[in-house]
């Protein structure tokens, strides 16, 4: 066990599942439905009871033309959210892009920082993030929530994925963050379309190379011709192929079906 890779300071042994609680009214699937901090605070111990080994907290859409908040209002919205979870021993991440939302959560308690832009949206969130002794995310976007959809063209999305996480990791490496507090995300459905998205599952093993824990967001993103809550069974299936293909850490919206899912899915490999 003293060998075994940790992240957020849990043992990377088996692949981990991440609670999804967004405090925003206007979230991709859940928007609204735990903007007060009393729904979140209560989605977020349920994620806990239901088997989540983090809680991911975020108060900023990122939606495709999601209108940007300040870090002052952003501040306001999860603060107390990721207090009371901290305190109720839940192992938290902020989902932010805002260095003082990432000090601040940090300070009272939040031990991963999942970060959209990859620690890129303001210059003083690598200092920050190092400081912060936090574990971080570091996700591929190209642009910003409000552009990305006009950046979305590749000749190859695994390699030019790869190669811009890669240059991130350097980043954060010539800022004071080691190799080893990082995970990276290929950021499904961030200015990639159906058949990119595809792409990049297909050849997630490749993202190994990076030396970083992998991590995907694939929750109620398939299933075209569906509301994004019709989409538990091929959000199960696509996390359990990425699975097969080396992920280490799920986001989730429906943590109790997917950490059943896992369970029954690592039983049956003889994992």
């Amino acid at each position: 066990m003293n060998n075994v890779r940790r992240f957020g300071g849990i043992p990377l042994n088996r692949p981990l599942v991440m609670g999804i609680v967004n405090v925003t009214p206007d979230s991709f699937s859940d928007g609204g439905e735990t903007f007060a901090h009393e729904q979140a605070i209560t989605r977020g111990l349920r994620h806990m009871m239901d088997g989540a080994d983090i809680v991911d907290v975020g108060g900023e859409s990122t939606r495709p033309g999601a209108v940007p908040v300040s870090s002052e209002d952003e501040i306001g919205r999860v603060l107390p959210v990721v207090s009371a979870l901290a305190k109720a021993g839940a192992i938290v991440s902020i989902d932010t892009r805002h260095a003082a939302v990432m000090r601040a959560a940090a300070a009272i308690g939040a031990r991963i920082i999942n970060d959209v832009s990859a620690l890129s949206t303001e210059a003083a969130a690598l200092d920050i993030a190092a400081r912060s002794g936090a574990d971080i995310v570091l996700m591929h976007m190209p642009g910003t929530p409000q552009t990305m959809r006009d950046q979305s063209r590749y000749d190859d999305v695994v390699e030019e994925v790869m190669v811009y996480l890669e240059g991130r990791i350097a980043a954060c490496e010539a800022a004071g963050i080691a190799r080893e507090r990082l995970a990276v995300d290929p950021g499904f459905g961030f200015g990639k379309y159906v058949d990119d998205n595809d792409r990049l599952l297909a050849g997630l093993d490749r993202f190994r190379t990076l030396g970083c824990p992998i991590l995907v967001g694939l929750s109620r993103k398939f299933g075209k011709g569906k509301g994004p809550k019709e989409r538990l069974a091929e959000s199960i299936a696509k996390a359990r192929q990425a699975v097969a293909k080396g992920a280490d850490i799920l986001r989730v919206h429906d943590v109790a079906e997917t950490v059943a899912a896992l369970r029954g899915h690592l039983l049956d490999a003889g994992r």
